[in-house]
Order: structure tokens, then sequence, then C-alpha cells
């Protein structure tokens, strides 16, 4: 049974055109063929690997937040603390 294939669209750069047309040739396969084939091997050898998301803001500042006593509590959502910023 053969599944409906979707189109992708990819911008490649002029060496990597050059190279999948090489590819293309020695395997003579089309290149739709041939990128087939390197996201599957690429989703094969991926399948395993486990990712980690990245940190975020909180996670690599975490020791600083809230180690400053004394200051505005207000002052990120008050616009009267930002009535002269930017100014000289």
């Amino acid at each position: 049974m053969i599944s409906h294939m979707h189109t992708l669209s990819i911008k490649i750069d002029a060496p990597l055109e050059s190279t999948l047309a090489t590819l293309v040739q020695r395997e003579r396969v089309s290149k739709s063929e041939l990128v087939r084939r390197a996201l599957q091997a690429y989703a094969k050898q991926r399948a395993d690997v486990v990712v980690t998301p990245s940190p975020s803001a909180l996670d690599l500042a975490g020791d600083l937040v809230g180690c400053f006593s004394g200051a505005v509590v207000d002052l990120s959502s008050n616009p009267a603390h930002l009535a002269d910023f930017g100014r000289v």
C-alpha cells in the first residue's frame, strides 16, 4: 500500500545543491528520494537520543532571584517608575 506523499520545500545554498546533484547522479535516485533517505537515517540515528530542554532564564539565574532586598516591589508593573527612563 502506497501512502500519500506530502510536499516539503527547503532552501539550500549552492555548495549543498552541488553535493546533492553529485549524490543524485551517483545513487541514480531523485532528489526527493535522496532527501527522504537522509531524513529517515537521521531520524533513526536520533530516535534513542534523550533531548534535554534548554534551561530557562530562571534556571540560569535562579540564585540571583530574590537576592536583593529593599528595592521597589512594583518596578516592572508601575509606569510611574519609568517617567524619566531614557532621559539624561
